[in-house]
């Protein structure tokens, strides 16, 4: 193993332990001592290949059912607002669930929460299969956000934990790899499927490749490579963390109401604007809670000791973010091109498939580029170049073309993909390694977060662009859309240009240390 080196700062955790920061522990730029043999175990990639497979199932089922929100609400005889909660309640559960990854390392064996992760997955499945009310079809997602809350992190801690330090920045970007493509074809497995089998047929094949793939191949190679704990459930925490995500989401969505309701004169404002006052103070207030709990607990939910170390909370705000922008853009474009632009649904979806799905397969190279080069270049100029996405969208925003948009975006998804997951392993690098569970815990739980958070901020700006411009496919709604779109894209540059300086000032304060 590499020499570690020197210790930076000192500080006392909000466990009662000393929490050491590290200058750049993982990295392996020139300068390092030259470790003789460092080879990735198989038992390290059948983990990767059993809990990743998991984890890919997972968010590929959360992303193919919003396609078929039409074929469901036919089914289940319900309204476009009450269809959304299938997607919705998956997300919220796993956002809910990823808190909890730093407290179940700890306490459990990694393949006892693999086997926990497995039955939850094929539970849920199965319940969606043959399930034939719309209550039994959310009791389902719920139980599958459960499962997937547990299966991402815990595909990445096997990672942070096992992986010799001069390979960890390419298996991070395996780990960012499976993460990402699901996503990106989502839409597009879906839409192949229920075009010639029943909506349920995507499960029926989910079941055997969870039961017939991860689950052999976890329970062979999956290690333990630390001691558990007896680590305690705060439940206080718990539900302070939840309320927190919840309530920040929800005021930012009923904001987006009462500001469109005042624009267009449709409805009354007063309403969603106290909700969105409400959540707030209870977002913030729980968010605020949690902090002071945790700093008090001996066995706090997550350890945030830690985050006292500028050089780490600077790539929290960058990775925090970033998934705005990212995951947003599929919404914004999708959108763009068919109400501005006027494209069918699948050339809409077709639009983001190549930038997602390509940049999804670089991003074990930006790994590797970490690996060589260390944090600073790689990231830096991935997030860079990532940076003219939005910007050249920006500039052609009431000009753009099908192809533009493709062509655009497909700029902005490969950079980001070369450059995103280095992030998190640039910053938990420089954490003492007892803490990376936690790490890891505040980190996916970010990345869902700021993923929300795009969605609902973009679609608050689009609709607000498009209130009091008249009747879906007009000139004038197209135009609105077409405004709606630039605002957007400024928005989109403005976040890019704050990650970038909050990873520069990281990286210097990085270097002034050494």
């Amino acid at each position: 193993m590499p020499e570690r080196m020197p210790h930076d700062i000192k500080k006392t955790g909000n466990d009662n332990t000393t929490v050491t920061t590290t200058t750049d522990q993982h990295a392996s730029p020139a300068g390092n001592s030259p470790v003789a043999d460092e080879r990735i175990p198989l038992s390290l990639i059948g983990s990767i290949i059993a809990v990743g497979s998991l984890a890919f199932v997972g968010i590929l089922t959360e992303t193919v059912m919003t396609v078929l929100f039409p074929e469901l609400m036919v089914e289940f005889n319900v309204d476009t607002a009450t269809v959304q909660w299938i997607t919705t309640i998956y997300l919220l559960v796993v956002a809910a669930t990823m808190p909890l990854s730093s407290f179940l390392n700890r306490r459990f064996r990694l393949k006892t929460l693999f086997v926990a992760a497995v039955v939850l997955a094929v539970t849920g499945s199965c319940i969606m299969i043959v399930g034939h009310s719309f209550a039994l079809i959310l009791l389902a997602r719920v139980i599958q956000g459960i499962g997937s809350g547990i299966a991402a992190p815990l595909m990445m801690n096997i990672i942070l934990e096992q992986s010799p330090r001069s390979k960890v920045g390419r298996l991070m970007g395996v780990g960012s790899l499976v993460i990402t493509v699901a996503p990106a074809i989502g839409p597009t497995v879906g839409g192949a499927i229920s075009s010639v089998l029943p909506w349920r047929a995507i499960f029926v094949i989910v079941v055997p490749i969870v039961l017939i793939v991860s689950l052999p191949v976890g329970l062979k190679c999956i290690r333990q490579s630390r001691p558990t704990e007896e680590a305690q459930l705060n439940p206080l925490q718990f539900v302070a963390i939840v309320l927190a995500l919840c309530g920040l989401i929800f005021a930012l969505n009923q904001a987006g109401i009462a500001i469109s309701a005042s624009v267009d004169g449709t409805g009354s404002a007063l309403r969603p604007a106290i909700i969105a006052v409400i959540s707030l103070i209870i977002g913030v207030g729980s968010l605020i809670f949690f902090g002071w709990s945790s700093s008090r607990s001996f066995s706090p939910l997550i350890r945030l000791g830690w985050m006292h170390d500028p050089v780490v909370l600077l790539h929290l705000i960058a990775y925090l973010v970033l998934p705005i922008v990212g995951i947003g853009f599929g919404y914004v474009i999708t959108n763009v091109a068919q109400l501005s632009l006027g494209t069918s649904a699948f050339t809409a979806g077709a639009l983001v498939l190549p930038g997602a799905l390509i940049g999804a397969f670089f991003a074990p190279v930006g790994g590797m580029l970490y690996d060589r080069f260390g944090a600073p270049r790689p990231v830096l100029a991935a997030i860079g170049i990532a940076t003219l996405g939005p910007v050249l969208l920006l500039v052609f925003s009431m000009h753009l073309t099908p192809a533009l948009l493709a062509g655009f975006y497909f700029i902005f998804g490969l950079c980001y993909a070369l450059g995103y997951s280095n992030i998190m392993t640039s910053a938990l690098s420089g954490i003492d390694h007892e803490f990376t569970p936690d790490g890891n815990a505040v980190f996916q739980t970010s990345l869902q977060f700021g993923g929300a958070v795009g969605t609902a901020l973009f679609s608050t700006i689009l609709g607000v662009a498009q209130a009091g411009s008249g009747e879906e496919g007009t000139a004038a709604f197209r135009h609105a859309t077409a405004v709606g779109g630039a605002y957007v894209f400024a928005t989109m540059t403005l976040i890019c240009i704050i990650a970038l300086c909050a990873l520069i000032a990281a990286f210097r304060i990085r270097a002034s240390r050494r």
